[in-house]
């Protein structure tokens, strides 16, 4: 798993390195970086509305194949992969290859973010090490409670204060490397990026799982209401009720589990996905999409019955 972040981590390290030469704020920088990879998966997005079209389109003939056969489940699968065959439609296609090409973006979003000093600062790996070793040696204190090993570059920068006073430290990594450190914009909002919230203890770090539990609470519910409007057989479905409840406690609890920084990503990319969201169900809605493609069969339908009476005319003529 490391290989893979590491891997996938050099070129979206390199675009986050880029928009941090810009801006000189981290914090902002992972703003504009979730925007960058947003835009990225507007494909995938827009190929999963296709998809969703496509499977309300085929919801009246799906019914009446349920119909036609009641609890002959064997006959009722042969008819609906028919169905899918004559139709052209692949439902994996329309729900899970999307969501297959995203997982390299999320891979190479956590690795830039759990990794500033690799990726945003471009110190070289040999001080990198130099400092993380120092934070385990003189101040297990700090890492002795902490489960995740990869926030161990977070952990440097808040503690680069004291790690700099140390000789083995000094002797090893410039000073320059160590101001540069010191110098990093690591806050935002009055929040360390690198501090994780804590369940048990009440204070403002609060704001960021309640913003991550919200904002994808508004995605959920925004979803909901368009899918029941779409097919209101979906009010029947208590699944539909648990996914758009069950998301946001699930993003809520997990941002207790990482840093600030990663709860400032999950925000910006739960209200991002939440316009997009409300964009393409305009631009892109199930019924102009519907509208469109029987318009375009309508279009090659004629064009081959015309070629075909080309071609019996031209036989006629012979």
């Amino acid at each position: 798993m490391n290989a893979i972040y590491n891997i996938l981590g050099v070129p979206f390290g390199f675009a986050l390195r880029l928009i941090y030469n810009l801006v000189g704020h981290y914090g902002v920088s992972i703003i504009l970086f979730t925007l960058f990879c947003r835009l990225l998966m507007l494909p995938t997005t827009i190929s999963q509305q296709k998809g969703t079209a496509k499977t309300y389109r085929l919801q009246p003939k799906l019914r009446k194949i349920r119909e036609k056969y009641g609890n002959d489940q064997r006959k009722i699968q042969e008819e609906t992969q028919a169905l899918y065959q004559r139709e052209g439609y692949n439902p994996m296609g329309a729900g899970c290859a999307p969501l297959l090409i995203q997982m390299p973006i999320i891979f190479g979003l956590i690795a830039v973010i759990y990794r500033p000093l690799t990726y945003a600062l471009g110190i070289a790996s040999a001080d990198v090490d130099v400092l993380t070793t120092a934070l385990t040696t003189h101040l297990s204190d700090v890492v002795s409670n902490i489960k995740n090993t990869r926030i161990h570059e977070l952990l440097v920068i808040q503690n680069i204060d004291k790690l700099s006073g140390f000789t083995d430290v000094t002797q090893k990594v410039s000073q320059s490397v160590i101001d540069q450190i010191k110098n990093f914009n690591f806050t935002m909002f009055g929040l360390e990026l690198g501090e994780i919230p804590s369940f048990k203890e009440f204070n403002k770090e609060w704001i960021v799982p309640v913003l991550s539990g919200l904002s994808a609470l508004a995605s959920g519910i925004f979803t909901t209401i368009k899918q029941r409007q779409q097919n209101p057989d979906m009010s029947k479905n208590p699944m539909m009720g648990c996914m758009a409840l069950g998301m946001p406690l699930i993003s809520f609890y997990f941002a207790f589990q990482f840093p600030i920084g990663i709860g400032i990503y999950w925000i910006t990319s739960n209200v991002l996905a939440f316009i997009q969201q409300v964009i393409i169900s305009y631009t892109h809605s199930p019924q102009k999409m519907i509208a469109k493609a029987m318009v375009e069969e309508t279009i090659e339908r004629r064009s081959k019955e015309n070629f075909r009476k080309k071609i019996n005319q031209n036989l006629k003529n012979q």
